[in-house]
């Protein structure tokens, strides 16, 4: 058993992708707790506020696709580091935001630097870690899902009580500031992708990448990945309220709760997704959310510990799906195409959690008395997309171990 898995900096790169992983997803979910606080103070309707919300969603994409031609033609080194200072920029602007349309536009801004870290991250990844770890470093990646969830309502919530609903963006900006600091202190170049010879243009290498046969399946299954949570997601409080019949004051106890467990689960997934196979752990993952989706979307009136308990095993499903199969997508592309893969990626899972979020608007309806309807129908379409993926995901897998040329039970 070897027992220095990564060296000194590869934990740091670990820790500090991390720390910057938490700090866009913390942009992202602080904005839903300060609706009460700032739709009185800009005086602006419920459509505008969810206008404001999916601005990020859908900037991101858009300008993670412009940005996929240019992904391999630098340092990723630089490319974190400039996409990171308009993301800052962007944040700075929502907290000094006085108007709907500068906060709105300020929000675009955001989403079109943001959108593009997450793909620079998981092509930092994939250059500088193996596959047979790879696992690990996204489970401690995906901590910054879990732990903003925990923190991202309660922040909010406490910084726009003390002061008003601008604190909370001028806190994440002060934050980013400092892990800026660090990466350009000690983060080193990330350029050997530089040295794979290429003559495309910016635009016919977006096209080669975006025309591929072998990453359109890829994309495939990256979009119907992403349609499980954004369709749930949306929804979750409102059902939990109106039909589980949650107290809302019980509801930081149980997001908090489940966020804690997933932060614990993460990091065990991702070796255990190493050590064991990823492909496994993606299918036993997928199998856990799909009877659990189907239970819950099924329930009436329940207890607050049972929603707890299915909530965290619900989450440990969805969390074993997302690490396991990022490490597995994070194999496919040719070194010089990781970046615009991943930036391709990254829109493709950005725009279809946005129009999985539409859909799902369309199939649940509420009654007069406040409660979901058709929030079951909801669960059938989540269980049916995840069946789907376990296939998808199952090419990629193939795909994966004809590339490495190793036996498939090997692979880890």
């Amino acid at each position: 058993m070897k027992k220095n898995i990564f060296s000194g900096y590869e934990i740091f790169v670990v820790a500090i992708l991390t720390i910057l992983q938490f700090t866009l997803i913390l942009d992202f979910m602080v904005l839903s707790p300060l609706g009460p606080f700032l739709m009185p103070d800009l005086h602006i309707a419920p459509q505008q506020f969810g206008m404001v919300v999916s601005a990020y969603a859908f900037s991101a994409g858009l300008s993670g696709i412009l940005a996929a031609g240019f992904a391999d033609k630098y340092d990723r080194k630089k490319l974190l580091i400039f996409f990171y200072t308009g993301f800052i920029i962007g944040t700075l602007f929502c907290g000094l935001a006085n108007t709907y349309s500068l906060l709105l536009m300020a929000r675009i801004i955001t989403g079109i630097f943001g959108g593009v870290i997450g793909s620079i991250t998981l092509a930092i990844i994939t250059d500088l870690f193996r596959l047979e770890v790879r696992g690990r470093v996204m489970g401690f990646v995906q901590m910054a899902f879990a732990s903003s969830q925990v923190l991202g309502l309660p922040i909010g919530l406490y910084f726009a009580n003390l002061w008003d609903w601008h604190s909370p963006f001028m806190m994440i900006v002060i934050v980013s500031i400092v892990v800026m600091g660090a990466m350009i202190m000690y983060l080193k170049p990330i350029d050997a992708h530089l040295k794979v010879k290429s003559d495309r243009n910016a635009f016919v290498h977006l096209a080669k990448t975006a025309s591929d046969s072998v990453y359109l399946k890829t994309f495939a299954a990256t979009a119907l990945l992403a349609t499980g949570g954004f369709m749930m997601m949306p929804f979750g409080t409102v059902f939990g309220v109106n039909n589980l019949k949650i107290s809302p004051d019980s509801l930081p106890l149980l997001y908090t709760v489940t966020g804690l467990c997933s932060m614990l689960i993460g990091p065990l997934i991702g070796k255990f997704s190493d050590s064991w196979g990823k492909y496994r752990t993606f299918f036993v993952g997928s199998l856990v959310t799909i009877v659990i989706v189907l239970i819950y979307c099924n329930l009436g009136v329940t207890p607050l510990w049972l929603v707890m308990v299915l909530n965290v095993i619900m989450f440990a499903g969805i969390t074993a799906r997302m690490i396991s199969s990022q490490a597995l997508l994070s194999a496919v592309p040719e070194q010089s195409d990781r970046g615009a893969f991943m930036s391709i990626n990254s829109s493709v899972q950005q725009i279809s959690g946005g129009i999985a979020a539409y859909v799902a608007g369309l199939i649940v309806m509420q009654s007069p008395s406040g409660e979901l309807l058709n929030y079951d129908i909801l669960g059938y379409v989540v269980a049916f997309t995840t069946f789907i993926t376990i296939g998808l995901i199952w090419f990629v897998n193939q795909r994966v171990m004809k590339k490495l040329a190793i036996v498939p039970v090997s692979l880890h």
